[in-house]
């Protein structure tokens, strides 16, 4: 059973009571700040209370791992629309202890694909269109390792400006107690 009539008769008592009132703010990030984070349910409200973050203060984009897999995709679309757009003028990437996306076995994925009633000649089409499934489901051996990949990325990209400040963190997702990687990470030359 769905949990969406549940879902939406609490939000429409949420609009009639005007909850929402208490979280009114603009579209601009108030400390001018992105965070690439992973999707882990632990850090929907423990990322922002750990960081002391209100609603409006900063750009969340969020999936699996934080890990940026290609320098053209949604994810590094929304970092330059955050920096661009949104006067953002540091990016955090943080990652998390225990992360689903530490080697992640991308051919039991596969299988998981499987049983749950995707062809084969599916997956058979995305490989001979080159979308290796090896590649589209990798993960990384360590947390760390993910969130200097991505920072690097990020900070190496062609249209990140040098004046915008990237970092790399290690959140636990039973504390909320944070670990720098890298503080305003630089590529060196």
């Amino acid at each position: 059973m769905s949990l969406l009539p549940t879902l939406m008769e609490f939000n429409k008592q949420f609009v009639e009571q005007k909850q929402y009132e208490a979280y009114l703010t603009d579209r601009f990030p108030e400390k001018k700040i992105a965070i690439l984070s992973c999707m882990d349910t632990r850090l929907s409200e423990l990322l922002p209370r750990a960081l002391n973050l209100r609603n409006g203060d900063a750009k969340i984009i969020k999936n699996a791992g934080a890990i940026l897999t290609q320098p053209f995709g949604s994810a590094m679309r929304s970092i330059l629309v955050a920096i661009y757009e949104m006067d953002a003028r540091e990016v955090l990437v943080i990652g998390h202890h225990g992360c689903g996306m530490t080697n992640l076995d991308s051919a039991a994925m596969v299988e998981k694909f499987r049983q749950h009633g995707i062809p084969d000649l599916a997956i058979s089409t995305l490989e001979n269109a080159g979308i290796r499934m090896d590649r589209f489901l990798k993960g990384f051996s360590s947390p760390e390792e993910g969130v200097k990949h991505s920072v690097s990325l990020i900070r190496n990209h062609p249209l990140v400006p040098q004046s915008v400040l990237v970092h790399g963190l290690l959140i636990h997702p039973e504390t909320g107690a944070l670990e720098l990687l890298m503080e305003n990470y630089r590529e060196s030359p």
